[in-house]
């Protein structure tokens, strides 16, 4: 396959806009792959990084060693991938080497088994990579994926930072047997997506969570040694009662204030209803926080109906942020996110 070949994974929410998607991204399509990947043929790959559009996709790579066939009834399939992925691999200077199933979310295990043991047998032909563990990678370094499914075997090299996620796919699977919500998740994933662009919150960092019964979140948070003092008008879980390092401010929002500024390492909004409501008071909170204090902001897009109008919220959103005196750091459209993004921010200094 030629270079201009790429996978692009478009989440199932924005599913209905793909052909539109697509064709914002100058891309031609070829194939449906899996559940939500696009085979397509791309004209100018930059636009990847530079189009606002490509908030809508959730991971990329270019197809730079394609083999369509049927792994299940191939005898030999893993020796004769890994032996055709040394060959084209070998000698390109990859951090790590990854392998995921084109179709993860699958009930029947065989491809996820599949691209372990392909992975596995890999790694006894190449010579010695340096990074073994997923988040221990570097984001701006380069990183053999590979994506194997019952149209066959999908492999190219991206830094974690351009494909946009550090697993092949993008995807982090984060238990929530015990969750109080799914909001867990989703903090949970946002954290690790953060990882591309920054190093993580010291242990011990204080949070302002807003919004935040019945404490999905804050649960998660807490469990990763942070302190949380989280304000919201409705009751927290029972679970979290007396919980250590919480503190619960039961009231709203918009009469909630801090007591001094930098007195919070971060701020978190997931909160319900219509973003610019929510931002204002982000950014009202925001002073709050230490310079280059981190902000996670949720924005909902709910009642936006295409494409467009969701982008059109989104550079409102980030117009008057900026305008205020955050920093835009990362926006993306997480795995746990339904008709939402989440934004990253950081308070600039001096402000």
């Amino acid at each position: 396959m030629s270079h201009a070949s790429w996978l692009i994974r478009i989440p199932d929410v924005f599913a209905p806009f793909a052909p539109q998607i697509l064709a914002g991204l100058g891309a031609t399509p070829r194939k449906m792959l899996g559940g939500d990947y696009h085979l397509v043929e791309l004209a100018d790959p930059a636009v990847l990084s530079e189009s606002e559009r490509a908030l809508f996709t959730s991971w990329n790579l270019p197809v730079e060693h394609g083999w369509p066939c049927c792994p299940q009834k191939m005898d030999g399939f893993v020796e004769k991938a890994a032996q055709g992925i040394l060959k084209k691999f070998g000698d390109r200077g990859a951090q790590a080497l990854f392998t995921g199933p084109l179709l993860p979310g699958a009930p029947h295990p065989f491809y996820k088994h599949l691209a372990t043991n392909l992975r596995g047998r890999v790694l006894q032909l190449f010579p010695s990579l340096p990074v073994a563990e997923v988040e221990a990678q570097d984001p701006s370094a380069p990183t053999l994926f590979c994506l194997v499914g019952k149209e066959g075997l999908f492999c190219g090299m991206r830094s974690p930072r351009e494909a946009n996620g550090f697993y092949p796919g993008g995807t982090k699977f984060i238990r929530q047997a015990a969750a109080i919500s799914r909001a867990g998740a989703k903090i949970a994933e946002a954290l690790h997506y953060l990882k591309l662009h920054q190093p993580d919150l010291p242990a011990g960092a204080h949070w302002l969570e807003l919004g935040a019964s019945p404490g999905g979140m804050t649960a998660e948070l807490l469990d990763r040694g942070f302190r949380v003092t989280a304000v919201d008008k409705a009751a927290l879980d029972p679970r979290l009662d007396r919980a250590p390092g919480l503190t619960f401010i039961r009231g709203d929002v918009d009469t909630f204030n801090f007591k001094s500024d930098g007195e919070f390492d971060a701020l978190l909004c997931d909160m319900n209803g219509d973003p610019r409501v929510s931002l204002r008071q982000v950014v009202r909170l925001s002073a709050g926080l230490k310079a280059g204090g981190l902000i996670v902001f949720t924005l909902k897009a709910a009642g936006a109906d295409t494409p467009e109008d969701m982008l059109a919220l989104i550079r409102a959103a980030e117009a008057y942020a900026v305008a205020s005196g955050l920093t835009l750091i990362a926006k993306t459209h997480l795995t746990y996110n339904r008709q939402e993004f989440t934004l990253f921010f950081e308070r600039a200094p001096g402000h």
